[in-house]
């Protein structure tokens, strides 16, 4: 038994000597700016007090923070003005600061490293939705996109919170039937119409959606119209619910008032 405890005390220790020689050949890094940092997959401090995190009250059917604390579960004002298609979603920050900064980084600039720790933020936000859910699924690219960008930035999201929560993911559930303007030069009004028709479910897809509980994965929701039409696509296809869970979303001041 001793010589036992003794192998996994020098197995630890030869871990530990390897860990403090990668560091000391490859210092760990703030993820955001690149500033050096205790731990890897880490952020500095300045950056840290810099990331918009959602953690206060928030409307229980968007996800967006609430102006006020009243001690019970509130819908904002729009929420019940407008309901969504989904049921409900969570949202790990704002989009601003860090938060944005990040997401610029692993869409525009190759930083795939970054998948796994925004999608531990994601996870978190979004625990209760994910207790009951059968199935996580990317907003897709197009084709065309796809090709120019080489990696669809959702689908890396889903990847890793299937690995850290042990919820199957179905890649290709939603297909992009036709390539769509870039939303961020378009108005909200046009955004919805922009991307209106523009998704489906494939039929070899079908099984996978059909009667699942499921949780539609994005990186940043803006005017949700997005969400809306992946949404749309996946009820049709007779999905029980859909919930969404993204890393940021970009908040409208109106939508924090009860």
């Amino acid at each position: 038994m001793n010589q036992i405890f003794d192998l996994q005390r020098v197995s630890q220790h030869t871990k530990n000597i390897a860990k403090a020689m990668f560091h000391l050949v490859l210092p760990p890094r703030c993820l955001a700016c690149d500033d050096m940092v205790a731990n890897q997959g880490g952020l500095c401090s300045s950056c840290w007090a810099e990331l918009p995190l959602i953690d206060g009250p928030i409307c229980q059917r968007t996800g967006s923070p609430l102006a006020f604390d009243l001690g019970e579960a509130i819908t904002s004002a729009e929420a019940i003005a407008d309901p969504p298609l989904y049921r409900k979603m969570r949202v790990a920050s704002r989009y601003d600061g860090t938060a944005q900064r990040l997401i610029l980084s692993l869409k525009f600039h190759d930083r795939l490293d970054l998948a796994k720790p925004l999608a531990g933020f994601m996870a978190r936000a979004g625990a209760a939705l994910l207790e009951d859910a059968d199935v996580l699924v990317p907003v897709p690219l197009h084709k065309s996109r796809f090709i120019s960008r080489r990696f669809n930035q959702a689908a890396l999201l889903s990847r890793e919170m299937s690995n850290l929560t042990g919820v199957p993911c179905a890649l290709q559930a939603i297909e992009r039937i036709r390539a769509t303007q870039q939303q961020t030069s378009l108005e909200r009004k046009e955004r919805h119409r922009n991307v209106e028709g523009a998704f489906k479910v494939p039929a070899q897809q079908a099984m996978n959606v059909h009667g699942k509980r499921v949780v539609l994965i994005d990186d940043v929701v803006t005017t949700g119209a997005t969400v809306s039409a992946c949404v749309r696509a996946l009820l049709r296809e007779n999905a029980a619910h859909v919930d969404v869970i993204a890393f940021a979303k970009v908040v409208d001041a109106n939508e924090n008032l009860i």
